[in-house]
């Protein structure tokens, strides 16, 4: 198997410093770059493919959560912070782990097996990456990523909308996202996910597919113009 292309997002210095050290003596992991606030890591992560983030939380200007929340693709996360009461919140991010300052080698390496772990089972079926199988109705669909055109948050459901049909499903909107390529699939509103190669036209307040208007809400306008720069 090959290394894990990693980042580092740490605005102390002597931290970063610790932490490429650590990184770069694991057999397991490549170190790609190191950024020293969110601001730096928001284009940089987008722009490369990256396998694993370690992510300091408390930062000048926009912290680790509000990094993660900008992303138009996520990478495995590992937190890695000084006060054990951001563990919590970030679990709610998916993160593969938590590893609080100062590490432990011990630990530090837990973390990557965890990491490791994760990367084979979501590579294991090459065959199964532009695809999703979701039960509906008692039965279980495949559907191609390339016929989905958006999601949208329906109570404890997801409806998914695809080129000729859509279905329900019982899934929360955070949770089906999670479960699509993040450079394509982007979350434009609290209600909605669309894919962004659907688009026919949009704007800072609304994106059309076939027709639907799909608003777009201020705090993710953004992330749209960052994605569609790519397209």
């Amino acid at each position: 198997m090959s290394k894990l292309k990693c980042v580092i997002v740490e605005d102390s210095e002597i931290q970063r410093i610790t932490l490429e050290r650590i990184i770069k003596s694991h057999p397991d992991l490549l170190l790609v770059t190191s950024f020293r606030n969110a601001i730096e890591a928001k284009n940089g992560i987008n722009n490369r493919s990256i396998d694993l983030v370690f992510l300091d939380i408390e930062m000048p200007l926009i912290s680790g959560f509000e990094l993660l929340e900008t992303l138009n693709y996520k990478p495995q996360v590992i937190v890695v912070a000084g006060k054990t009461e951001h563990a919590l919140k970030a679990f709610e991010y998916d993160v593969t782990d938590f590893l609080q300052k100062p590490i432990l080698l011990t630990r530090f390496d837990l973390a990557i097996k965890r990491a490791m772990l994760k990367y084979e089972q979501m590579h294991q079926n090459d065959d199964s990456v532009n695809q999703i199988f979701i039960r509906s109705k008692m039965s279980k669909k495949r559907i191609n990523f390339g016929e989905i055109k958006w999601i949208e948050a329906k109570g404890d459901y997801v409806k998914i909308v695809t080129l000729d049909s859509h279905v329900l499903v019982l899934s929360s909107l955070r949770a089906f996202h999670d479960l699509l390529p993040q450079e394509t699939f982007i979350r434009v509103h609290k209600s909605f996910v669309i894919n962004i190669e659907k688009i026919d036209r949009y704007n800072a307040r609304e994106v059309a597919i076939s027709g639907q208007v799909i608003p777009v809400s201020r705090a993710k306008k953004n992330c749209l113009s960052e994605a569609m720069k790519f397209m």
